[in-house]
């Protein structure tokens, strides 16, 4: 697994526990980040901490998010110190005693400062590429109007602190539970789009967009 880097894991991103999982090639990193759909926010408000999860989408070297301007992180202030992780589980590993009972999983954590998009050109671009992270819909749907942008912020992290660490073995167990009569292995975990099911208030007889048809029984977490 490579751990090569053109700009290193810092201080705070660098892992320490279960170092030999880490992974620190940028290319790897967005891979997973590609594979992934939903990402948790940390930040710290006037209320305390608080972790949400949100959409997102990565162009080029940041990773952007998006939510209501009223909710509490985006009301926390427009720069921000956040944590952003997002986590795909590939599998159960099942040992033969719980206490090394595992998943199978690829994560990434980014530390950064999130600061506000506000040009309207770089604004609308940043929501499409959230909106099309998971299926181009943003071209085959109704145009976003004033409104929404009004109450919509979008926040920009540099991904220039980032980490990922990936599991994908069978179990460790003790040399004294080989023997055993215990069984032990990985039960693997697929998440597949389905079928479209059309809203119970669609009026007449849209087309399904070709984006949406095109999930339907593929794989939501590419490995």
């Amino acid at each position: 697994m490579s751990t090569e880097s053109t700009t290193g894991p810092s201080p705070r991103t660098t892992v320490r526990r279960g170092k030999n999982r880490a992974e620190y090639d940028q290319e790897h990193i967005r891979s997973i980040l590609a594979a992934g759909v939903v990402a948790h926010v940390g930040v710290t408000t006037d209320d305390g901490p608080i972790v949400l999860p949100m959409a997102y989408g990565v162009r080029g070297e940041e990773i952007l998010i998006h939510g209501a301007v009223a909710n509490a992180m985006m009301k926390a202030g427009r720069t921000l110190d956040v944590c952003l992780t997002m986590t795909i589980v590939d599998g159960l590993v099942i040992a033969r005693t719980p206490f090394h009972n595992s998943m199978n999983y690829r994560s990434v954590v980014v530390r950064g400062i999130a600061t506000a998009i506000d040009d309207p050109a770089d604004k609308m671009a940043a929501l499409k590429v959230i909106n099309d992270h998971v299926a181009p819909l943003w071209d085959t749907a109704r145009a976003p109007s004033e409104s929404d942008y009004r109450k919509t912020l979008v926040l920009s992290v540099p991904l220039t602190e980032a980490s990922a660490k990936v599991r994908g073995e069978g179990p460790i167990d003790e040399d004294i539970d080989m023997e055993g009569p215990h069984w032990a292995g990985v039960v693997p975990l697929t998440s597949t789009w389905g079928e479209p099911e059309p809203a119970a208030d669609l009026r007449g007889t849209p087309a399904v967009p070709n984006a949406v048809t095109a999930l339907a029984g593929t794989i939501a977490h590419q490995p």
